[in-house]
Parts: C-alpha cells; structure tokens; sequence
C-alpha cells in the first residue's frame, strides 16, 4: 500500500473521506484508524491484522474531517468530551457497506475508530471459514445437538463473530425457532430474530434473555457473556431444553472453563451443559503469488516432530511482492475444537484439578491443540512458522504433560544428529550463556526475516516451492483429516 498525500486546500473534506473509506476497503483494511497528535491527524489502516500509515492530515483541518465522520455517522458533533458510538451505512461499487465507528476524547483531540464489516465469509457456511476436516466434523455433531452451550473463545480480533454467523447460517432453518441478543447486531440475516441490546433503557443480555426464554426458541446466540448474571441464564436456558450458541473472551479450552466457574456457575450445571467450545486466533496467511521456500532450521524441525510428529525438510517463508504486504496476504484461522464426552463433562461436574481435566482435553489426540493445527497449516503452506510463534502463547497454552514440547518451543532442548533423539541443554551459568541461548532461541526468525527482506520481485529462482516429496507426512497418532490448501480460504478472515 502506497502512503498518500491529498490537496486538502482545493478538495472538499467530504470528497477525501469517501476516498480514504474506499480506499480502506480496496485494501482489504478492518479498521481506520484517525489518531490526533499535536500537529497533525495520523490515519492508519488495519491490514491483515497490522497498522499501516495511509496518510497525514495537517492540523488546519483536523477538526473538519473529525466532523465530517461524525456527522455521517449519526454522532453529537457539539458533543467532544464524551466518548461515542455511530454506524455508517453506504453502498462502494454497487455493494452494500456497513461500518461501525467509535470515537474516544484524548488529550490531543478525538480519537476515530472506523471498523469496516464484512461478513461474506460467515454467509459462506462452516464449511469455508478453514477448519480443519477433523474440526469441521467436530463442529457439525455439536450443532446437531438438541441443547447445551456451544462457545466460540478468543481474543477481539480473533474472527468469533465471523465463526459464530457461519454456525448460525447452518442453524437457519425454517423448523427452528432461532433467536439472537447482540450488542450491536452486525449481520442483518434473514429467517432469524434478531434483538439489539440497549443498556440505557434497561434491555441489557441478561433481561432480554428472560424475555427470550418466553418466545418458545429453539436456538439462542448469546453475542457476548459478559457478567455473571448472562452466564447464569445462559446455562439454565441449555439445561432446559435450548440450543445456545455464544463467545466469551478466554484464550483455550481449559481457561473457558475455569472462567465460567469463576462466575459462579455450579459445576454440576456446567458439566450438563457444555457441549463444545471452539478456541481460534488468526495468523497472516502467506502470499500465494510469491510464497518461497528455505531449509528448515534443527530447532523448526524439533518443534514440528514433538507437536505433531511429522519429518520435514523445508518449510513456506514469506517473500514479497506488489499483490501482499511483507509477504503476507489476508489471515487464516488457527482452531482448536473441544467436544466434550461424558468423561470430561463428569470431570467438570467432580471439580478434577486442572492437570488430569488437561490429560482428559488433549489426551489420546482427543483435542487438537491450537500449536498442532497452526503447525499443520505451516506445513501446508498457509502460513509461516514465524506467525504461528507469534500467535500461540508458550506460557499458558500448555501444562505439565506437555512440558517437553514447550522446553523445544523455548529452545532448551536440541535433536542430536546422531541418535535424532532430544537431549537437555545445559543450563546458562552466567549472563552471558543466558543471552547466547536466548539468541539462539530467536535465530529462525532473524535469518527468515532477513531472507525474505532480500526478496524485491515474486520470481527468483532461490526460492523454491516445496512438493510433497521435500515434506515427508510421516505422521502418527494424530488425524488432522485431508490436507488443506488455498483452495480452502478466501482472502480475508473478518472478524
């Protein structure tokens, strides 16, 4: 994306913001951002999950275009010092455009948030938002079940409402009563019910949700359970015969379910209820076009090995070209789908401690872990080993069975070459022996990093795309289904 100047003495405001708005769009953005500093508005978009500098704004007409946003999009202009919400609806090149905007006072100005709505993907179904075939299945026997909870976790930003809209396109049929309580509603989607939440008048989630139960669902999506009192409900409506469909803000399986007994939820109503919790994150998803291909380095091939038991040789790196940024284009989901069988659900009920509730998640290749599935689709060339790193957190994403793979991640043990067995590395008696390992624990990303910073056109012959015979699946105990390809995912993930 090219930075951008305008001539903003000879073109109307009106003209610039329409442009930047379409231009946001042309470049896949999710967010415009407008930062006031002291001498200037700074607009920013997010792309492919990053903040890219699109264009400056001199401080003579910082307020107008601060306005201008406000006015289109129904907020107070006479109103600074307050925070606000609006929505923009409009029409770019004949397809309907909906944005919701926010804007927040800070010491310099008003800050403006635009986040830019796409739901395409969710109309697609379950189908095409990239799970894994393993997941998918997973996913279709929880949405077959007559009532309980279904939750889709992660943080904001992690593509919960694109997963919850495409679960509740396969629930839209005309036998069932389906019935949402969102805040704001985002999809308009015909053949449901759709209420919005509007605290100031007292319609929050937890009274329409009494309401609700009222109106003879069959299904119930919950945008958000926020506080207890949401929680609560939620899990009587299952036990009692509905379906709810929901989010909540926890990082994997294990976490959603100490946050739910944290809001004092009994556990003999949590284990009833739960039927399945689907935790995801995004990475960037590598450029198609320009994708290359360089060795794997001992410590990528040791990580690989202990999380999902494959030999590889070669792994997909970024390059870069005119069509990505940084040799990156759109995002991919990383998922990991927990159906819950008696065995967990009575480990819920009995308060197991959080090590054996562990062993029962993801013993037995039960649970593909989020590393696992983000490492197959390294392997497979939707994005890079890099990201995924990035993306999954080492400290708690993992527990005490799985202490070996996370000394591997961490770089405290290496493959012996001989024995191809791992073996401990010495522990750093000094400062100094500290920072060697810990430059060593970095060295793959630097080297690919600066290997891909090298790249400045798409074709080249150094950077070869790797074919199945380089990558050995050699893979044991664990099913991940068919493999995956671009095939399966459009260019953007929104969420």
């Amino acid at each position: 994306m090219v930075f951008k100047e305008y001539d903003y003495d000879n073109k109307p405001i009106v003209e610039i913001v329409n442009e930047m708005m379409a231009d946001a769009v042309k470049n896949r953005a999710s967010d415009i951002h407008f930062d006031p500093t002291p001498d200037k508005l700074k607009v920013r978009f997010r792309i492919d999950g990053d903040l890219v500098d699109y264009a400056y704004v001199p401080n003579a007409f910082k307020k107008n275009m601060t306005t201008r946003i406000k006015i289109i999009s129904g907020m107070n202009i006479t109103e600074s010092r307050l925070p606000q919400d609006g929505a923009i609806k409009t029409e770019l090149e004949g397809k309907p455009l909906d944005m919701r905007v926010s804007a927040l006072p800070i010491v310099d100005g008003e800050k403006v948030v635009i986040r830019i709505l796409d739901y395409s993907t969710s109309l697609q179904g379950i189908d095409n938002i990239g799970f894994s075939d393993v997941n998918l299945e997973k996913v279709k026997r929880m949405l077959e079940v007559p009532n309980g909870i279904i939750l889709t976790t992660g943080a904001t930003g992690s593509g919960k409402s694109t997963t919850t809209y495409a679960m509740l396109q396969r629930l839209n049929t005309p036998e069932l009563n389906v019935i949402t309580v969102e805040d704001p509603v985002e999809m308009k989607i015909e053949g449901l019910n759709q209420v919005q939440v509007m605290a100031e008048i007292g319609l929050t989630f937890a009274a329409a949700l009494r309401s609700i139960l009222r109106q003879d669902p069959d299904v119930i999506m919950i945008g958000e359970i926020r506080d207890n009192e949401t929680a609560r409900i939620a899990v009587r409506s299952a036990i009692t015969g509905h379906l709810v469909v929901s989010t909540i803000h926890t990082n994997n399986t294990l976490n959603t379910i100490e946050r739910l007994t944290d809001m004092d939820i009994e556990r003999y109503l949590l284990g009833t209820a739960l039927v399945g919790m689907i935790s995801q994150r995004l990475a960037k998803k590598l450029c198609p076009k320009c994708r290359g291909s360089r060795p794997a380095t001992e410590y990528e091939k040791l990580v690989i090995k202990k999380a999902i038991n494959l030999d590889i040789d070669n792994l997909y790196m970024p390059v870069g070209c005119d069509d990505c940024i940084g040799g990156y284009r759109g995002r991919v989901p990383i998922h990991e789908v927990c159906e819950l069988d008696q065995e967990i659900k009575d480990a819920i009920t009995n308060s197991t401690p959080k090590e054996k509730l562990r062993s029962l998640v993801y013993g037995n290749n039960k649970t593909i872990s989020l590393l696992q599935d983000g490492l197959k689709k390294v392997v497979n060339g939707l994005t890079s080993f890099e990201e995924i790193l990035r993306v999954i957190d080492i400290e708690t994403d993992f527990g005490e069975g799985d202490e070996e793979l996370r000394m591997a991640l961490l770089g405290k043990i290496k493959a012996d070459k001989d024995t191809e067995e791992a073996e401990e590395v010495e522990e750093p008696t000094n400062v100094e022996n500290e920072a060697a390992v810990q430059v060593e624990i970095a060295q793959p990303k630097t080297n690919t990093a600066k290997a891909a910073s090298t790249k400045s056109e798409p074709i080249n012959p150094q950077y070869e795309i790797p074919t199945e015979d380089k990558l050995s699946f050699n893979q044991e105990g664990i099913d991940f289904g068919e493999e995956m390809s671009y095939d399966d995912f459009d260019d953007d993930y929104d969420y």
